[in-house]
């Protein structure tokens, strides 16, 4: 199996950046991708941004420009690079990794908080 540990959340001002790091560990090679999704007090998840093990990349409207996801293959490690943050981006951030076919698998961290201060 997999598992995932986040990093990197906390508070910032508005306008500012901040950078999440989500590090696989076990059967990293049996990913086929990975991602970032968001909750907000009182809504349902969202997509942030996905991330293919070729590079392919995909992100939500409210996040193009300003967040960028990226991968580490070497450290099996994911990163989501947050620049002019908005209050709206507060929420707990969540890794997920994701196997589609032969054995597929839907495996989440446990969250790390991003508040962002108007």
């Amino acid at each position: 199996q997999v598992q995932l540990v986040e990093s990197g959340g906390g508070l910032v001002q508005a306008g500012g950046s901040l950078r999440l790091s989500c590090a696989a560990s076990g059967r990293t090679f049996t990913i086929n991708a990975m991602g970032w999704y968001r909750q907000a007090l009182g809504n349902q998840r969202e997509l942030v941004a996905t991330i293919t093990r070729s590079g392919s990349t995909n992100y939500a409207d409210s996040v193009k420009g300003r967040f960028t996801i990226s991968r580490d293959n070497a450290k099996n490690t994911v990163y989501l690079q947050m620049n002019r943050l908005k209050p709206e981006d507060t929420a707990v951030y969540y890794c997920h990794a994701e196997r589609l076919i032969v054995n597929p698998y839907d495996v989440w961290g446990q969250g790390t908080q991003v508040t962002v201060s108007s």
